[in-house]
């Protein structure tokens, strides 16, 4: 995949992650769901419900943290399978999703990036949990310099609110900022604010084309690709 109109950032760049997904790996879910649904498949039901909800929510302007929401999405899923779930499928989802690791291309990807000069945060969907972090139980904090969530707005992705208040706690022009994700409704949101967004590829995730719609500045098979296309923006 190439980008679909390059763009370089300096080497004062931001470089903003997502998390779920992006850095860390869903489908270490997927036993939970074969379990109770007898289809690991069914994974790929429940999280797009779950963003749907999210984003239901922050629309209507209510709020409950994305676990909770995890959680009630996984029962109401349950309730059309006819599955039944018990308090401790619900434990155990919660102790998943805290506890999912790295994808194998992150950390080498990371390393190079921030090597090159890039400064790196992470931008999650998810409440601040008690330490140790999904980010620290993966090994991969010690490369972010600061995590935002949007608890403290209470608006999910893709509100605008979020990339503006990560801008100005950051004190960083939106062109100086670059959303990374494999959800393009991410990318998307923080390009509609004056960010770049860079875009990795994850199975079950590939770009909207859509007529005046922002499409990625960077596009990536994987976090290695994507990392090479920035480096090499960032020393063309």
């Amino acid at each position: 995949m190439t980008p679909s109109h390059p763009a370089r950032p300096s080497r004062s760049g931001i470089l903003v992650f997502d998390v779920n997904e992006t850095l860390l790996d869903l489908t270490s879910l997927s036993p939970l769901f074969e379990r109770v649904f007898g289809d690991a498949k069914v994974l790929r039901e429940w999280f797009p419900e779950l963003i749907l909800y999210s984003q239901t929510l922050t629309l209507t302007g209510l709020y409950r943290p994305f676990g909770e929401i995890a959680a009630a999405v996984f029962e109401m899923v349950a309730a059309n399978h006819q599955a039944k779930v018990t308090p401790g499928d619900i434990t155990e989802l919660k102790t998943r999703l805290t506890s999912m690791p790295a994808y194998p291309d992150v950390a080498p990807a990371l390393t190079r990036l921030r090597d090159a000069g890039f400064r790196l945060v992470t931008l999650t969907n998810s409440a601040p949990s008690p330490a140790p972090s999904p980010l620290e139980k993966a090994g991969i904090a010690s490369f972010f310099e600061a995590h935002f969530t949007v608890h403290s707005s209470q608006r999910f992705k893709p509100h605008p609110d979020v990339y503006d208040s990560t801008a100005e706690t950051l004190g960083a022009k939106p062109e100086d900022l670059c959303m990374i994700a494999c959800h393009i409704w991410d990318t998307i949101g923080a390009q509609t604010r004056g960010w770049r967004g860079g875009f990795v590829a994850r199975p079950h995730n590939t770009p909207l084309t859509l007529t005046e719609v922002p499409q990625p500045d960077f596009i990536g098979r994987d976090m290695g690709e994507l990392a090479d296309q920035l480096i090499a923006g960032l020393t063309a």
